[in-house]
Order: C-alpha cells, then structure tokens, then sequence
C-alpha cells in the first residue's frame, strides 16, 4: 500500500522521469487536463501560479487526459506544441494518461483516495480537477474542474508561507 505521493515517478511527455520524492519540500498542484475543453482557459491561472510562485516552491504538474468526450486526441508532441504556441507553459507537461477506470495511472487511484470529490465520490469528474499538495504531502485538497486556479491562490500563499518561514 502507498503511503505516499512521494512513493511515485511519473514520466514528462518528453520522456524524463520524475520521482516524486525529488518534489519533498514543495507545493505541488497536479491537474488532468485536455486541449479542447471548455475549460482549457484555465492554463492562463495556472501558467500565472506558476510563474509567480514557482521560486518560492510550487510546482504544477500536467496530465493530458482524453477520458472526457474526445478532449484530448492529440499525441504528446501535438500536446507540448500546443500548450507552448498558445499558453505558453512552463511547467511540466506529462505524458498522456488515465485518471479512472481500472487502468487508472496509479498516482490519480491514490489522489482519489487521499482527496475524494463531492459528496465522497472517487471518480475524476472532468477535465481540469486540480489536487494541491503541502508540503510534507499531508494535507492534499481537490478542485473541482470549475474552480479556477486563481481562486485558492491564497490557499497557495499559505502553504507556501509554511516552508518559507
């Protein structure tokens, strides 16, 4: 049993792996994402987190996802081209994935757990649900795919004040 989000390595769409616990000590938010979802936009909040915060530990992990009505045919090339041209991402893009189901990539079977949806539901919902991570991996709080990134920057903020004391 997996004890830890740090007991995990995921792999970049370009091909490098990262281990999870190389992120000890960080913020980490973790997205599914898709190109042609009505709330694709959202890479806008994200790129700006980012880049604000990404000095001060926060990093932001992207995981393409096609599972929601088609939103995500693209090859992960397609996708890294895509999120450069038109958002102009930073931050690391993953490889192209599950997020339920029983081939569900391992890491989005134990957020699910760790951090359930409405009313105790386990299932990713849609595209762009957003878990954000402490520190110390203790506290892991989901996202709806409505709420824009924006709107728990404080929640960032104070994460964030917690290992930059």
């Amino acid at each position: 049993m997996t004890n830890s989000i740090y007991d995990f390595t995921v792999t970049t769409n370009d091909g490098q792996i990262i281990k999870l616990s190389d992120l000890k000590g960080k913020v980490i938010l973790i997205v599914n994402t898709a190109s042609r979802c009505g709330f694709t936009p959202q890479y806008i909040e994200l790129e700006y987190l980012y880049r604000k915060y990404k000095n001060q530990g926060l990093i932001i992990l992207a995981f393409p996802c096609n599972q929601f009505a088609n939103q995500e045919p693209k090859n992960d090339q397609q996708i890294a081209d895509f999120c450069k041209n038109f958002y102009d991402i930073s931050f690391p893009i993953m490889q192209k994935t599950l997020v339920n189901g029983s081939q569900a990539n391992p890491l989005f079977k134990f957020l699910k757990q760790k951090a359930p949806g409405i009313l105790g539901s386990i299932n990713i919902k849609w595209n762009f649900t957003k878990f954000l991570i402490n520190h110390d991996s203790s506290v892991i709080v989901r996202y709806s795919p409505i709420t824009k990134p924006k709107v728990f920057e404080v929640g960032i903020q104070s994460l964030l004040a917690e290992i930059n004391q």
